[in-house]
This record gives C-alpha cells, sequence and structure tokens, in this order.
C-alpha cells in the first residue's frame, strides 16, 4: 500500500501534493512500469483522505500520461515512462551544499511558460466530461466543424463580448491547437510572400514560427508606449504581429493613443493587417485592461488571438482567432478541406465549461492567487534585498515581472549565481535580438508555478547569491 505524509495544513493542494509524491515515485523506479496502484477507495482509506483527493490525483496523472487505466481493472503505472524497479537507484538522502548543487538542479525556477495547476478544477472539469459523454456521445463520434464546435464558439463570442467589449458573431472564431498552429494558419491565410512586423524585444519562438513558415520579417524596436508606429510605417511590412494588452515580456501596456496610431496604419493602404495576441488579458490587477484593438477595430484589419494555456491549462492545447468576415471567407474558401485539430471532446467540455459559469469562477480564483503571489514575490524581494540596488517593475498585470538589479553584476553573472543557489532565473537579454540591444542587468521572473512559501525560500537564496 502506498504511504505518504500529506500535509492539510499546507497551502498546497493535498490532491496536489499526492500528485507530485506518485509522479516522483514513478519517475525514480519506486514505482515500476506497469504496477497496478491501490483503488481510489483503499488509497483513501489509508492516507484519511476523500476519495475526491485521490480521484483528481490520479486524473491528473493519467492526463499526463504518468498513469494508464482499464475498465474494471484500475489505475496502471505507464511502462514508457517508469524506470524500471531492479534498476532504480536506492532511495537516499543526501544534503547537497548549495555552492555544489549541479548547475542543472535548481531547487525554485521563476520561469514563465507555466500557471499553477492546483488552480485547475478538476473536480468541475471531470463531471462536465461525464456528462458530455453521456448526453453527446453521438455527437462527439462526428465529424467537428473545421472552424471548431458551434457550442464552444458560441461560448467565446459571448465572453470577448462581456470580458473585452468585442462584438463578434460566432461565425468568425475558428478554433484550433494552440497559438503555435494558429500563427502558422494565419501566416498561410494572409500569404507567405508578405513582410511582417515583429516586436523587439518579443517572444522568441514567434520568431522561429515565422521564419519557419518561409515569411520575410521585419524585427522593429519598442518605446515606453509599445512598438513605434513611426518604425512601423517606415517598413515595408504590411501585417504586424502585437501584444498590446501585456507585452512578452516587458509587460508594457499599450496606450489607446499609440493603438490608434496603429489602426490608422492597417486602414491606410489596402489588405494590410493587425495581429493581436491577447494572451493573458484575464490576469490585470489594478484595473480594468484598456479595450483590445479588436473592439476597436471598425475596418476589419485585426485579426484577434487568444489561447486558454494561460488562463485554464497549456496542456489542453485550445486556442483561437477572430477574423475578419472577408478573411473567414478565405478560410473556408482555401482551408475548409482540414479537420478541426482540438479533440470534439475537449471543445464540448470547454463549452459546458464557460455556459455554467463554471470559467468565470475559476478565472475570478486564479487570479487571486497569481495576485497574492506577485504580491509575496514583491514583498520578499524588498526584504531580502532591502541591502541591494534593485528596481522591480511591470507587475500590474500577467503572471511575471521584471527585476532590475544595481548591484554592479551583469546579467550573466546574476543568472549563474542564482542557478548554484538553486534559483534559476531567467535573463530579458535572451528576448532582444540585433541591433536592439538589451539591459546590462534585468531578470524576468515568473511567479505563477512557485508557491508563497517557495517565492519566501527562493528569494533568500538569491539575496545570498547576490551579495
Amino acid at each position: 500500500m502506498l504511504t505518504y505524509h500529506l500535509d492539510p495544513q499546507s497551502k498546497t493542494p493535498l490532491y496536489e501534493q499526492l500528485y507530485r509524491a506518485v509522479r516522483t515515485d514513478i519517475m525514480s523506479g519506486a514505482l515500476a512500469g506497469g504496477e497496478r496502484l491501490p483503488s481510489k477507495r483503499r488509497l483513501a482509506e489509508n492516507l484519511r483522505v476523500s476519495q475526491i483527493t485521490v480521484e483528481t490525483a490520479y486524473s491528473q496523472l493519467l492526463a499526463e500520461g504518468y498513469l494508464t487505466s482499464a475498465p474494471r481493472r484500475g489505475y496502471f503505472v505507464q511502462p514508457q515512462l517508469a524506470v524500471p524497479a531492479a534498476a532504480a537507484p536506492p532511495r537516499v538522502a543526501v544534503a547537497v551544499p548549495a555552492n555544489h548543487r549541479p548547475a542543472e538542479e535548481c531547487r525554485y525556477d521563476f520561469r514563465t511558460n507555466i500557471v499553477d495547476n492546483g488552480c485547475f478544477p478538476f473536480a468541475t472539469w471531470a463531471r462536465l466530461s461525464r456528462a458530455v459523454l453521456s448526453e453527446d456521445a453521438e455527437r462527439l463520434l462526428q465529424a467537428t466543424d473545421p472552424c471548431g464546435a458551434p457550442a464552444l464558439r458560441e461560448q467565446i463570442a459571448r465572453y470577448l463580448y462581456d470580458f473585452r467589449g468585442i462584438n463578434v458573431s460566432p461565425d468568425q472564431i475558428l478554433v484550433g491547437a494552440g497559438s503555435e498552429y494558429l500563427m502558422h494558419l494565419v501566416i498561410q491565410l494572409l500569404g507567405r510572400s508578405r513582410v511582417y512586423a515583429l516586436e523587439n524585444p518579443g517572444y522568441r519562438k514567434l520568431y522561429q514560427i515565422f521564419s519557419a513558415s518561409g515569411a520575410a520579417v521585419r524585427l522593429l524596436p519598442l518605446d515606453k508606449s509599445g512598438l513605434r508606429a513611426d518604425a512601423l510605417a517606415a517598413s515595408d511590412a504590411s501585417v504586424v504581429y502585437l501584444t498590446p494588452s501585456h507585452h512578452f515580456p516587458l509587460g508594457t501596456v499599450m496606450p489607446a493613443a499609440r493603438r490608434m496610431e496603429l489602426l490608422r496604419w492597417a486602414s491606410a493602404a489596402p489588405d494590410r493587417y493587425i495581429i493581436e495576441d491577447d494572451y493573458d488579458s484575464e490576469f490585470r490587477y489594478a484595473s480594468r485592461p484598456i479595450p483590445a484593438l479588436g473592439e476597436l477595430d471598425r475596418e476589419g484589419r485585426v485579426v484577434y488571438v487568444n489561447t486558454f494555456a494561460k488562463s485554464l491549462a497549456p496542456g489542453l492545447r485550445i486556442g483561437y482567432l477572430v477574423l475578419p468576415e472577408a478573411l473567414m471567407a478565405r478560410y473556408r474558401e482555401r482551408f475548409s478541406l482540414y479537420s478541426s485539430t482540438v479533440p470534439s471532446m475537449d471543445q464540448y467540455t470547454l463549452a459546458a465549461f464557460m455556459r455554467t459559469g463554471g470559467f468565470e469562477r475559476h478565472i475570478s480564483r486564479s487570479r487571486k492567487v497569481y495576485q497574492a503571489r506577485r504580491d509575496a514575490l514583491i514583498a520578499a524581494l524588498d526584504r531580502e534585498l532591502a541591502g541591494l540596488p534593485h528596481e522591480i517593475s511591470r507587475s500590474e498585470a500577467g503572471l511575471h515581472l521584471l527585476l532590475h538589479m544595481r548591484n554592479g553584476m551583469p546579467e550573466r553573472e546574476l543568472i549563474d549565481r542564482a542557478r548554484t543557489a538553486g534559483v534559476r532565473v531567467y535573463g530579458l537579454s535572451a528576448y532582444y535580438l540585433p541591433p536592439v540591444k538589451p539591459p546590462r542587468a534585468t531578470l524576468v521572473l515568473g511567479y505563477a508555478g512557485m508557491s508563497e512559501r517557495e517565492i519566501d525560500e527562493a528569494a533568500r537564496l538569491l539575496k545570498e547569491a547576490w551579495q
């Protein structure tokens, strides 16, 4: 029988504690490939927790591929992932001094491409999934509209109107498997022969996507208001990609005046377009977000892009486009032969989640969690780094902030010293491409994947590393 110490007083939910413990045993080989796990009832009784706690942990392990399940037989360790039990090293805890810890091994990681799995409403999602299977079984087996399930597109349209002020028809919405796929689709739709303008600094993977598609790219500089409109007007680009609501990674919120400048640029010549990536607009803590470009657009020049990766879970791989009517007509003419890239089951479950108010409640809860972690990080940095010159900026929204160090260490030294101490931090320079030069010592710290206790401990270690 599996035995773990679960702390009911911890801020980490019990199901997440159990999930982490089982996952660790699988990857270490303590649980061998093919080994059967205890039933939910037996394990719940042994650990003195609810069956829902065990069911939620098992469901997450199943979703991530650590477990398999068989009807009426139970749950089993995925053979392909587990280390064979005979080859597993002994589980001996060895204390390693911080200054001797291998570079790749970090206790704390301020990564930005993560959300807190503990916020995910596993129980609600499981209940809705069962209901969808029961009520929509026949529809799930049929081919889905290439643009996505009508039920989901209707809910997305309502959400955009209620929370972003964007008034669109469900017929303008295209559901797809994540932002990377959708960007490839946009390039195909607009044409590879065009010149595309991208923000510099910006999301490095985006540069790779456009380059891999064979499109010509112009990297344009930013100022305190975002992408410079004069630089765009002087370029030969006919399409520009923007993150106006919360630039990644600088955190800049583009003011309304600059947004109107860019819309005027798009309207000044035929067949110009703006791609608006609204990737984390749900997480704004100080005030309501400035209206999206998609709301201000009156001439059909904005392609609006968003995903549920930040707001719900990256693993769902569900994103969507809002296309101007002319582009949607072009899509249906040229690409409607393609099948929908998101499983029907996931689409109908998400539609039910949104229709019943679950998504709105989830966002509200998640926003409170992430705001508390942001506040904890700011407080911890100000407390621990009080003796070191530093500045914190761009913390009003999103799931990361910028830490500007003024203690004389360059960015590379700050990163290396932190890593030696067991903390992984990330340099802002990684998001810059020549000729634009990055600041000398600025770090990008994501806080969504760390508890407040972990944040406090990581800040203490950073103080020791940078003194």
